[in-house]
C-alpha cells in the first residue's frame, strides 16, 4: 500500500501527537509515574551550555523515537519491526520522562516535537510500504540510535550536572541494546531493497 506525501505527513502527525499527549491523560499507562518524576522537590539552579543542548536533543530524539514507534504500527506487517516499535515506544517514554524532570528541575524549556530534519527524516519513511517501509524504518533507527549514543557520550564526557550526566548514563545502555536489536533485524535484510 502506497501512501501519498499528505496521508504520510498525517501518519507522521498523529504519531507525534500520540507522542505527546498519551501520557498526559488521567489512566494512561505510566502515568502516575510520569507525573511525578515531573513535579520535582526543589529547582536547582542553570546548568550548562552542553547539559542544555543534552537535555534538549534527548527529548526531541525521545519525541522522535516515539512518533516512529507509532508510525511503525501503522505501517508494519514485520512481526520483528512491530516488536522493536513497541519497545521503543514503551522505552522512549521512559526516558523522556527522567529528561522532561531533570529539564524541570533545571528551568530548561524543552522543544514539543521532534527537530525539523527528524520529521523529514520521518515523513520520508512513512511515505514508503511494505519491506522498502521496514528496511527504511530500520535503516532510520539505527542512524538515529548511533547519533543518540554520540549524543550521550559527549554528555557523559563533558556535561557538568551530576543529575543531567546521570540520566545521561541511565540512557546509554537502553540506547545501546535498541541499536543492538535494530542491527540484528537489519542483519535479516541481505540488500538494499529501498
Amino acid at each position: 500500500m502506497k501512501l501519498s506525501a499528505a496521508l504520510a505527513g498525517a501518519v507522521v502527525a498523529a504519531g507525534l501527537s500520540l507522542s505527546v499527549a498519551a501520557p498526559a491523560y488521567a489512566g494512561a499507562p505510566g502515568h502516575a509515574t510520569a507525573q511525578r518524576a515531573a513535579a520535582p522537590e526543589h529547582r536547582l539552579g542553570p546548568v550548562s551550555t552542553q547539559d542544555r543542548a543534552f537535555l534538549m536533543a534527548a527529548h526531541q530524539g525521545n519525541l522522535a523515537e516515539i512518533a516512529g514507534g507509532y508510525v511503525a504500527l501503522a505501517k508494519s506487517h514485520n512481526a520483528e519491526v512491530r516488536s522493536i516499535a513497541r519497545r521503543l515506544i514503551v522505552d522512549h517514554r521512559r526516558l523522556d520522562a527522567q529528561v522532561r524532570a531533570v529539564a524541570c528541575r533545571h528551568g530548561v524549556q524543552l522543544p514539543d516535537r521532534p527537530s525539523a530534519e527528524q520529521q523529514r527524516e520521518l515523513a520520508a519513511v512513512a511515505a514508503k510500504s511494505g519491506a522498502a517501509f521496514d528496511l527504511a524504518w530500520l535503516k532510520l533507527q539505527e542512524a538515529a540510535h548511533v547519533k543518540t549514543l554520540a549524543l550521550i557520550d559527549k554528555e557523559l564526557r563533558a556535561g557538568r550536572a551530576p543529575d543531567v550526566k546521570a540520566a545521561a548514563a541511565g540512557a546509554r545502555p537502553v540506547v545501546a541494546e535498541h541499536l543492538a536489536m535494530v542491527r540484528a533485524a537489519l542483519a535479516g535484510y541481505p540488500g538494499d531493497q529501498s
